[in-house]
């Protein structure tokens, strides 16, 4: 659309970078949480709370952005093109990215919503394709983003992702040296 504004094409963009957001915050707060950054006396039932809140909102800001992209007529995009990976003909590689992060922020957001009807353990390693998804969609932004030349963009993605690597492998090392040791004290700082 030359010379107009289209409020779709204004809508998908600004709801991808809102989504991306919320999932970068509710990571961090959620490696907040199993860090225990925040001490072991910080766990009132709204710092979880906050964490599904942002969950739950990226969520909202995922759907709004796949709808946005189907009903934005420039590139023509349709379902086949916004739910399966590669069918779509404009960079593929970045929009399977995308599909698969939303597919990995479904698994996570319907598991935890499922939490009481599951193990632990089951919760936890589908829990853990959080880092996937931060990876797929960071990715993603970079590679099919109109904003990603940015510099402010890039540097938090870039920032995030060191952040996020750092604290997998930190809390990685520690749970392996944990089971090593058999140190309870190890266990109880890493366990979430």
């Amino acid at each position: 659309m030359v010379g107009a504004l289209n409020v779709s094409w204004l809508v998908a963009r600004s709801s991808g970078v809102v989504a991306w957001a919320l999932i970068v915050a509710s990571a961090a707060w959620g490696l907040l949480l199993a860090t225990r950054v925040l001490g072991r006396k910080a766990s009132p039932a709204w710092l979880l709370s906050l964490h599904r809140f942002l969950g739950a909102l990226a969520v909202v800001f995922t759907v709004v952005h796949v709808v946005a992209i189907v009903a934005d007529e420039y590139l023509d995009f349709g379902l086949t093109d916004v739910l399966v990976p590669f069918a779509s003909s404009w960079e593929p590689f970045a929009v399977a990215l995308g599909i698969v992060g939303m597919y990995l922020l479904a698994a996570v957001q319907i598991t935890s919503l499922l939490r009481t009807h599951m193990s632990q353990t089951a919760w936890r390693r589908v829990h853990l394709l959080s880092y996937a998804l931060f990876a797929t969609t960071t990715v993603h932004a970079l590679m099919a983003g109109t904003d990603a030349n940015a510099l402010l963009p890039t540097g938090v993605a870039v920032i995030f992702g060191a952040a996020a690597v750092f604290t997998g492998a930190t809390m990685w090392w520690a749970r392996t040296e944990a089971t090593r040791t058999g140190s309870s004290v190890v266990k109880a700082r890493v366990n979430a």
